[in-house]
């Protein structure tokens, strides 16, 4: 976003930095959906993270469009990835369900005990914001 809103290049730099780090990083489930964090102690027994997974996914989308090749096309990959896995039965609720959340299973403070497991108003945000931006962006739909 900052490097939309300003043009600096450092900002995409910056950006593409922390992205390489997310995307590489050996703690990263084959799903892309985030433990809670990356040094939790328990991993693979860790809960995982939706709203995390969500905000990645919008993120790198854009991210690929403003980068080119391989990691334009890795970005854009891992995000679909990231969709996919919270578009299945295990992070999607069901309609009416969930507290009417579209998100299952987001951590907001896990050493603090709160907000571990639910569902989260800005995991639903980053959710429908990736599906807009994969949709109007990469797919070359218009939004109704």
């Amino acid at each position: 976003m900052m490097y939309r809103e300003t043009g600096q290049e450092k900002y995409l730099r910056h950006a593409i930095n922390v992205a390489k780090f997310i995307i590489n990083h050996p703690r990263l489930p084959e799903d892309k959906i985030p433990y809670w964090d990356f040094d939790a102690p328990n991993i693979p027994n860790e809960l995982r993270d939706a709203s995390a997974g969500a905000l990645m996914a919008s993120a790198f989308i854009e991210l690929s469009l403003y980068t080119e090749g391989d990691f334009s096309k890795q970005c854009l990959s891992v995000a679909e990835t990231q969709l996919k896995t919270l578009s299945s039965p295990e992070y999607l609720a069901e309609p009416g369900t969930n507290c009417n959340f579209i998100l299952k299973h987001s951590v907001g403070n896990n050493p603090g005990k709160a907000e571990v497991d639910v569902p989260l108003t800005y995991a639903d945000y980053y959710y429908v914001e990736a599906l807009v931006r994969y949709k109007r962006d990469i797919l070359k739909e218009k939004l109704n």
